[in-house]
């Protein structure tokens, strides 16, 4: 019989981007701009991605895998929902991830806007469960460094 295990983590990542929070919040709640930042690479192709956002609401992307990664051709599923929506101050959202069908972690995700004399405060706190054969707590922290530049390179546009 399979093992089965969870490794539970958290980690906090807070940035500073030099607009005001109602444009910080924007590159999260317009679809067009969250698929820029957070959903488009040049490691793999969009397949779906869906984003209603309001308490209740989807948020869905799905990928295939680029040659150059670790799972060719593989398809990355994320599956979330919006728990809490607070114009310009907060956002809840949670979320499972599953690899070609199978999934390997569930994550509560919080973003939280604090508004400065020369921009916005952001602060982004990471809950997750990670199951076996998942990407781990130090790769999904990396990767979600590398988001949130790609972030600030989208409120730079």
């Amino acid at each position: 019989m399979a093992e089965h295990t969870v490794i539970h983590n958290t980690f906090v990542i807070p940035r500073f981007y030099p607009k005001p929070p109602e444009r910080v919040f924007a590159a999260f709640s317009d679809p067009a701009k969250k698929r820029r930042w957070y959903a488009e690479s040049n490691s793999h192709e969009v397949t779906n991605f869906e984003l209603e956002f309001v308490p209740g609401g989807v948020e869905r992307a799905a990928y295939r895998m680029g040659a150059m990664t670790p799972f060719p051709g593989a398809l990355l599923e994320s599956d979330g929902r919006h728990l809490d929506v607070v114009p310009h101050a907060r956002i809840v959202i949670a979320s499972a991830m599953s690899l070609d069908g199978r999934r390997f972690s569930a994550s509560l995700c919080t973003f939280a806007f604090a508004a400065t004399a020369t921009g916005t405060d952001l602060v982004f706190t990471h809950q997750g469960a990670f199951f076996e054969g998942a990407d781990g707590p130090q790769m999904r922290e990396g990767g979600w460094q590398a988001l949130l530049d790609r972030l600030g390179e989208e409120l730079a546009r």
